[in-house]
């Protein structure tokens, strides 16, 4: 029997089979749908990652407490950096990169009647606008540096924070409380959006000594440095490094570039990509199970037809092929499906979230739902093919 002959059978059977084609289709949809939503979703997650870090400029260089990114956030990490440390770097950096220590702590503000419980205030120095390249005015300018050194209490508010309490009125000369402290805006900030699921448009950036004072803070957040440019990064790295060994160890801090950060996200969403696709290969397997459970019910089901056909003549290897061929069409065509509503559902949810489709998962699930028809489609079809006609044809 050739194999139009055996494609045509196969077809008929499952086409007669409408319901029990569709339950067996149903799990391997289901797990093609997950591999490709799931990995979508990491994968358009990484991407997004990669891009923001980007956006911060190839010559930023972060310096952080701790000697990783989990020990400068995780719970019992100690900050050891202090003001005095950004000083030291201003003083030896001073010809090759701009520096800025930065502060922060939450607070509540307030305009007249109108009160933000949900204020990030940023301590910083005057040049903070060179050190951090996506720093622009709306209105106004950033406090000065006779400013910073006479401890004036004044603010350059973020743009959320600007038309929640004016409305888009002028705001420059205006007084707002932060905290308890009277404070009076000298500039507005021009709106940058979330980056790295953080409004930065929702703060307030006052002198650093002013916030240390108020809210008694004696660590600083992080060190921003600024090369002049990109090929400076390695000395000023270094640079970095030496001058802070002079009184920290190399558990004290950690120095951050783009690169770095971006090489440090990627491994991670790497792996939470590989982590969902192989939750969503799961699913597949169970879905592969199915096919094998009720393809062995169809070969019960249709004993006699197998004797019959085996008792005209059909060879062990007809039949073989045949309830194979079933498995793999089902499998296959539940397969396509799939990789369709996962297509549907990763376009629909770039709409509101992160996701992005990669080629290897398509091709991923598309195989892999390939191999579940041929791996679990195998022992029922080798069952088939062993029937005794005349057995077969007894059967009741």
């Amino acid at each position: 029997m050739n194999f139009s002959e055996l494609l045509i059978l196969s077809w008929k059977a499952i086409v007669i089979n409408k319901l029990r084609s569709f339950l067996t289709t149903l799990g391997v949809i289901i797990g093609v749908f997950s591999i490709i939503l799931l990995v979508s979703i990491g994968s358009g997650l990484q991407g997004y990652i990669t891009k923001e870090i980007s956006s911060l400029g190839p010559n930023i260089i972060d310096v952080l407490p701790g000697n990783s990114l989990a020990t400068a956030f995780g719970p019992g990490s100690s900050n050891k950096l202090i003001l005095q440390d950004a000083r030291n770097l201003k003083t030896r950096l001073i010809s090759t990169a701009e520096v800025s220590p930065i502060s922060e702590t939450a607070t509540n503000a307030k305009y007249k009647n109108i009160l933000d419980k949900n204020i990030y205030v940023i301590g910083t120095t005057s040049n903070y606008p060179k050190t951090v390249i996506s720093m622009k005015l709306a209105q106004g300018i950033f406090f000065t540096l006779g400013q910073e050194q006479s401890g004036s209490k004044v603010t350059v508010i973020g743009y959320t924070m600007y038309t929640k309490f004016f409305d888009k009125e002028r705001a420059i000369g205006k007084k707002i409380f932060l905290g308890n402290q009277t404070y009076t805006v000298v500039g507005v900030a021009e709106k940058t959006g979330i980056t790295l699921g953080v409004d930065h448009d929702n703060v307030a950036y006052v002198p650093i000594v002013v916030m240390h004072s108020q809210f008694g803070i004696d660590s600083i957040t992080e060190i921003a440095v600024n090369a002049n440019s990109e090929s400076l990064v390695p000395v000023v790295k270094k640079q970095i490094k030496d001058t802070l060994l002079k009184r920290l160890t190399t558990d004290d801090f950690s120095i951050q570039t783009g690169d770095t950060l971006a090489t440090t996200i990627s491994n991670i969403t790497n792996m939470l990509s590989l982590a969902l696709g192989g939750i969503a290969a799961i699913s597949l397997l169970v879905g592969g199970i199915g096919v094998a459970n009720i393809m062995l019910v169809s070969v019960t089901e249709r004993t006699k037809e197998i004797g019959l056909r085996k008792a005209l003549g059909a060879k062990r290897s007809d039949i073989l092929k045949q309830f194979l061929l079933e498995a793999v069409i089902l499998s296959i065509g539940g397969g396509i499906i799939g990789i369709i509503f996962g297509l549907a559902a990763s376009f629909t949810l770039s709409k509101f979230f992160v996701s992005q489709v990669t080629l290897w998962s398509v091709l991923l699930a598309f195989c892999f739902s390939a191999a579940v028809g041929i791996v679990f489609g195998m022992a029922p079809a080798i069952r088939a093919s062993k029937l005794s006609p005349i057995e077969a044809l007894r059967y009741e």
